[in-house]
């Protein structure tokens, strides 16, 4: 039986006390918090149909939120039914309701997907610190304005940037984006049918960084029987230095100037021309220098071309010393430039990163892994783990055997690897019983090692594809909202539309209500809460 001191609404907005004096919601918030006989009311929350009852002192704990402020909550209230409705997902409300009870703690329930979850903390308003925490309880990325997009001041310049930034803004744009693509698929094709021994001057699978010069299968037996007579005269005893190979360093100066006039080399210029000058205008037409070179694409962009520079520096530089020097004494200083030059063009492979700005998925990906770190760091370390034990044990099991493949624990690694990743290459294997056992737990320990983290990657992966494809259909789509809001009220700066997060003033308060209803507000009816 309630009491009959028991508070009374006039209408939402203003509150009745228990004599029935008039109070505003200001002092009806204090009377919330203040531990009288306020505190001990109790309000009915109907989420879609399911009745949800709570004390008033419990949303109260949280001020600033949508219902722990009567002023934003009164505009929810159904005076006929004496509760406030919202039309929002009602599984999510459990643990909306659990952040009040418990003080702070907000815990997503296993059967709501995570952006709708997130879509409930920005309606209740439970504010921009509860919302980082829990992303980072997620494992998701920090909100930091990533979806926002700068655009210069200048007209011209932000069609420009426009242009070769954004793809998806105009015709033009997309057709820049395809050449671009097409560009860099010309480039990966050009670097790896140069190493096919049709195309290559050395015999060990890499293009000749210095001369870049190719020859036929038939010209290759005669021209390295005489690079051997060479070598075997300019080294002593035969064997040339560490770096040099078979026509390495005496092509410098016995291929003349084919360098410049080679298919690839002219090919892989044209694709430099073309990736250099876009860089170059997207880094003029930008808005911000600094956040340019903060940005991971551009990083990559400026790696794919320094290679070409490079090279081409190196090269001039020998020719012009060869022909200073006339070509004596500089074999060991090629060499040298040779194994530089096959590391600083086994960067140009890179390039293929270069195709994630034009690919959303790639860009899904590797928000992705980035968001996962955390759990790509513990599986590695698990692994470390497994490792360690796994080659330690079968080096032990197979100590007895001489023909063991394991001579040492550090050579047993490479088995406990190749074991517990599950591919299985054959090279290392135990053969006693004990090294048997000891292979299939760790295959077993392999297995479920990796499996641990897996779901949280899939969850992320999850979530940022479907933000994503909600922001892809976010302007096919209307959302239904509560409150019967009007469409001339204010968005706040929560993200979401203005009838989630619009706070009523008090004159428009009346017009909240249905119309069968608005004579209440105006007779000032009194309901019990």
């Amino acid at each position: 039986m309630r009491s009959e001191k028991s508070l009374t609404l006039a209408a939402p907005g203003e509150v009745r006390g228990p004599e029935g004096e008039q109070q505003d919601a200001g002092e009806f918030q204090e009377a919330e918090g203040g531990g009288g006989c306020c505190s001990s009311e109790r309000l009915v929350i109907n989420i879609s149909g399911l009745r949800f009852e709570t004390q008033l002192r419990t949303l109260s704990l949280f001020p600033d939120t949508l219902l722990g402020d009567p002023g934003r909550r009164v505009r929810f209230f159904d005076p006929l039914r004496n509760e406030y409705f919202f039309d929002r997902n009602r599984p999510s409300f459990d643990a909306i309701l659990y952040y009040y009870q418990s003080g702070g703690r907000l815990r997503r329930p296993v059967n709501v997907p995570l952006d709708i979850f997130m879509e409930e903390i920005r309606f209740y308003q439970l504010g921009d610190e509860a919302l980082a925490a829990f992303r980072e309880d997620e494992g998701c990325l920090p909100e930091g304005g990533e979806d926002e997009k700068p655009l210069p001041s200048q007209p011209f310049q932000r069609q420009v940037w426009l242009l070769f930034e954004y793809p998806e803004s105009s015709g033009p744009a997309r057709g820049i984006a395809i050449v671009s693509v097409l560009v860099i698929l010309i480039s990966i094709v050009i670097f790896c049918l140069e190493t096919l021994p049709q195309f290559r001057a050395d015999g060990r699978g890499g293009s000749n960084e210095g001369s870049g010069t190719r020859m036929s299968p038939a010209s290759r037996g005669s021209h390295e029987e005489e690079e051997e007579d060479e070598d075997s005269y300019a080294f002593p005893g035969g064997i040339p230095p560490a770096g040099v190979g078979t026509g390495g360093a005496s092509s410098f100066s016995t291929l003349g100037g084919s360098f410049f006039t080679d298919p690839f080399f002219l090919v892989e210029t044209l694709c430099i021309v073309w990736f250099t000058f876009e860089l170059l205008v997207r880094f003029s037409a930008c808005p911000s220098k600094a956040a340019f070179f903060r940005n991971i694409m551009n990083i990559i962009d400026l790696v794919a071309i320094f290679p070409y520079f490079i090279t081409l520096g190196t090269e001039l530089v020998q020719r012009h010393e060869q022909s200073v020097s006339g070509g004596s004494g500089q074999n060991g200083q090629q060499a040298m430039s040779l194994a530089i030059l096959r590391v600083i063009r086994l960067v140009r492979v890179f390039r293929i990163f270069k195709l994630s700005r034009h690919s959303k998925g790639l860009q899904i990906l590797g928000k992705t892994l980035q968001a996962s770190m955390r759990e790509l760091g513990l599986l590695i370390f698990f692994l470390f783990i497994g490792v360690i034990l796994f080659s330690s044990a079968v080096y032990f099991a197979e100590a007895d055997d001489d023909d063991s493949l394991f001579p040492s624990i550090p050579d047993a690694f490479w088995w406990a690897v190749v074991t517990m990743t599950t591919v299985g290459y054959g090279d290392m294997y135990p053969m006693t019983v004990g090294g048997k056992i000891v292979g299939s737990l760790c295959a077993i320990a392999g297995v479920l090692t990796i499996a641990l983290p897996v779901p949280v990657i899939v969850s992320n992966f999850n979530y940022f594809y479907h933000r994503e494809t909600e922001q892809e259909e976010q302007g096919q789509y209307t959302h239904v909202t509560c409150g019967q809001p009007t469409p001339d009220l204010k968005a706040t700066d929560n993200g979401l539309g203005k009838a989630d997060f619009s706070e009523a003033s008090r004159e428009r308060r009346p017009s909240y209500l249905p119309t069968p209803h608005r004579a209440y507000a105006e007779k000032r009816m009194l309901t019990e809460v």
